[in-house]
C-alpha cells in the first residue's frame, strides 16, 4: 500500500462520521447524506493536490456543502409527475375532430350574408357593444340586435343541419 492510501484511510476513519452528520444536517435524508459523504471522500481522494492537514475538515465540509447545493439545484429542476392526472392535451382523434368542427363552423359563418357575418363577428369576436356595432355599420341599435340574433339563429341552424347529415 502506498502512503496516500493509508492517509486516505486514516482521513476517512477520522472525518467520515462528521461529514455524514454535516450532510445529514444539510439535507435531512440519511441515504442522501451517505451518498454525499462517499462522494466527498471520492473527490478529496481524486483531487490534484492533497488538502493541508490543518484545514482538511473545512475542505471536506466545503466539498459536502457544494455537493448538497448541486443536488438541491438539480432536484429543483425536476418534479415528480402525478401519473393519475389526465393529460390535458387533446388526443389525436379529438384534435382532428375539433379541427373538423372548426372548419364546419367557419364554413357556416362564411355562408351567412355579409352584413350578418359582420355584426355577428363584431359582437362575438370583438365583444363590441350593440351601440358601437350600430355606429360602425350604420344600423340602428335595435336593428343591430336583431341582426346579431338572426345571424346566431342561422348559424345554429346550419351547424345543426351539418350534424344531422353526418349521422
Amino acid at each position: 500500500m502506498n502512503d496516500r492510501a493509508v492517509t486516505f484511510h486514516e482521513l476517512h476513519e477520522r472525518y467520515a462520521p462528521e461529514v455524514y452528520r454535516f450532510a445529514l444536517w444539510l439535507g435531512g435524508d440519511p441515504t442522501t447524506a451517505r451518498d454525499i459523504t462517499a462522494e466527498t471522500f471520492a473527490r478529496a481522494w481524486t483531487a490534484p493536490t492533497e488538502p493541508r492537514q490543518e484545514t482538511v475538515k473545512a475542505y471536506l465540509f466545503a466539498i459536502a456543502r457544494n455537493l448538497h447545493r448541486k443536488q438541491w439545484r438539480h432536484a429543483g429542476k425536476h418534479t415528480e409527475l402525478d401519473e393519475t392526472l389526465p393529460d390535458p392535451a387533446p388526443q389525436p382523434d379529438e384534435s382532428a375532430g375539433q379541427r373538423d368542427d372548426l372548419r364546419q363552423a367557419w364554413a357556416a359563418v362564411q355562408a351567412l350574408p355579409e352584413m350578418d357575418r359582420r355584426v355577428l363577428l363584431l359582437r362575438a369576436e370583438e365583444g363590441m357593444p350593440y351601440e358601437d356595432i350600430a355606429a360602425l355599420t350604420g344600423l340602428s341599435v335595435a336593428t343591430a340586435k336583431v341582426k346579431v340574433f338572426r345571424a346566431r339563429a342561422r348559424l345554429a341552424a346550419q351547424l345543426q343541419a351539418d350534424i344531422n347529415t353526418q349521422l
